[in-house]
Order: C-alpha cells, then structure tokens, then sequence
C-alpha cells in the first residue's frame, strides 16, 4: 500500500471519528427542539401519592409531575405523557428511550447520578421537628437539643431521629421513646416532651390532620441528612437537564416551586439547602 493511500485512509477515519463525535452533541442539543415539536415529554412516575399519582379519570398529578409539566410549559413543551413504571425499571426505560425523563421521587445516590443526569433537587425527604408555637426553645437541630438540658426529644425507638438525637449527644434519659405518631403528638401537647421528630412528610401530614393551632413544624432539621430527588434525564441529554434547571431555579426564586410542592407536603426550603452535586457525592 503506497504512502498516498495510508494518508488517505487516515484522513478518512479521522473524519468519521470527528462526526462521531459531534453526533451525541447535537442530538443532545436537539432534543428540546424535538419534544417542542411533539408538544409533549414522555414521563415516568410510579404512582406513589404524594410524589406521584394517577386519579381514576387517568389525569396525572403529585408533586413531581406538577413540577415537571410546569417546568416543560415554560420551556415551551406543551404537556406530560406519563406512563406508570416500577422503580428499578424507570432508568433502564429511560436508557432505552421509552421515556423522555423519570420524574417519580427517585431519589439521588450515587450509583444513579452515574447512570443519569440529574436535576437539581426538587423532592426532599428531610427530619422535622413538630415543637410548640413559637419554638419556646429555640430548638432547631439535634445538637440544640443536647445543649438544652432542659430539653426533651420524643422519637420512634430503633429510627433514625433517635439515632440521630443520640449521636448528636441527646443524653438516653433526654430521648423518649414514642410507639406512634399519635402518642407523640400527644406527648408534645401535654408538656411531656419538647420536640417530637419525625421526617418532613410524616409530621406534615400528623400536624395537619390534628390541626392544632398550638403546635408548628420546623424543617428541615439543621445538620441533618436530606435526600431528594430530582428529574432524571438520559446521559447525552445535559443540554436538555441544563435548560430545565433553569427554570427550575427560576421556579424557586420566585416561591412558586413552594406553592406547587407544599400542598403535597414537601419543603420547598429542604429542596434548596443542598444541592445535586452534594447529594451524588454522598456515600
């Protein structure tokens, strides 16, 4: 083979390796444009209320659809489509191209930040207080708790709020055992104990329903761990996952994203004290 030839051949397979490499680039800078185009983006949720539910006409609601389908609005994409899947099967569905994004309270870990772009957090499960009106106490994290001799932490035995109050240095005598979220309440009410925790969900939903003018929820939890979700996009669409955090900060800037997620529950606050970049690089 002359020298002419090999330099040819070269030529040519650098161009093709050139192409290549800009195709990923330019499918992911079009996707957006496609899902404009087709007036909707395919979504998977798992119909798990709040985050997630399907009513009995079909209409698709909870927190992380009603995030996602105002976000996709303003970025010009008219609606969601979303179709029900299991939650190990959301990421290989969406690898494959069945769906456009998995908006379904998947939260963040590090196994899954590798397999998908990620938002930034949108759904947050975090600790909560449920305290006195007022916060007499001034208790906001578990390490307040412990500094305050005079403070006492109701907690479910064995979870993870009696755990943390522990390590926190919450004294044993100082941390009650409470059997349900009932009780607790209760204990709170009568003067018993100071604090009672619970995660944000949980307590949201317990104070609600006692609708109780004397007693207020703090969340999240000063130094306790959140975890959130956040949509998930297919890796080589970033472009896509980029444009939609913007909106996205946008959505929390204004107090919109509260108004969308706080009637389900969720804290807007507990959504923004962290970050993806955080949450995917905790072990």
């Amino acid at each position: 083979m002359k020298l002419r030839d090999i330099l040819v051949m070269a030529a040519g397979a650098t161009a093709l390796m050139a192409v290549a490499a800009a195709t990923p680039a330019a499918a992911d800078e079009n996707k957006l444009e496609e899902l404009k185009e087709q007036g909707f983006a395919r979504i998977a949720i798992a119909n798990e209320p709040p985050f997630t539910a399907v009513g009995a006409d079909g209409k698709v609601s909870g927190a992380a659809p009603d995030v996602a389908r105002e976000i996709f609005k303003r970025l010009g994409v008219a609606d969601v489509v979303a179709s029900i899947s299991e939650y190990g099967a959301m990421i290989p569905g969406l690898q494959a191209g069945r769906h456009d994004a998995i908006t379904a309270g998947l939260f963040m870990k590090p196994e899954r930040c590798a397999a998908v772009a990620y938002s930034q957090p949108i759904l947050c499960d975090a600790e909560a207080f449920a305290l006195k009106k007022g916060n007499p106490l001034g208790l906001k994290s578990y390490k307040d708790i412990a500094d305050n001799p005079d403070a006492k932490i109701g907690a479910p035995g064995g979870g993870t709020e009696e755990k943390l109050a522990l390590e926190a240095g919450v004294p044993r005598d100082r941390v009650i055992v409470v059997p349900d979220g009932q009780s607790g309440l209760k204990m709170l009410q009568d003067g018993r104990i100071d604090v009672y925790s619970l995660p944000v969900l949980s307590i949201n939903d317990l104070v609600s329903k006692a609708n109780d003018p004397n007693v207020e929820v703090l969340a999240p939890v000063e130094g306790a761990p959140v975890y959130c979700d956040g949509a998930a996009f297919r890796k080589g669409d970033e472009a896509l996952r980029d444009a939609f955090d913007v909106e996205l900060a946008k959505l929390k800037e204004s107090g919109e994203f509260a108004k969308i997620i706080e009637p389900y529950g969720f804290s807007a606050k507990a959504a923004m004290s962290t970050t993806r970049e955080k949450l995917c690089a905790a072990k």
